[in-house]
């Protein structure tokens, strides 16, 4: 899968059913050395504010990419 398939997916945790934001709004922290996507790093403020939260994600937790969005199960 490319990166641009993954861009405009909503991202959803499945333990809380809620909505974590839109991939695009996200970023990736990606393996310099192999070039795989180790963990998805999901802002949870508001960009105005000084302190912004966030969310990381390993990829091994993410459980189905879908058409519309990504189901995954955030650590708490």
């Amino acid at each position: 899968m490319r990166l641009s398939e993954l861009s405009g997916k909503e991202i959803v945790d499945f333990r809380k059913a809620q909505r974590l934001g839109i991939l695009g709004q996200t970023d990736l922290e990606i393996n310099e050395n192999t070039g795989q996507i180790q963990s998805l790093i999901i802002p949870t403020g508001k960009w105005k504010k000084k302190h912004v939260n966030e969310i990381r994600v390993p990829w091994q937790q993410i459980r189905t990419i879908g058409t519309d969005m990504i189901i995954l199960e955030v650590p708490q």
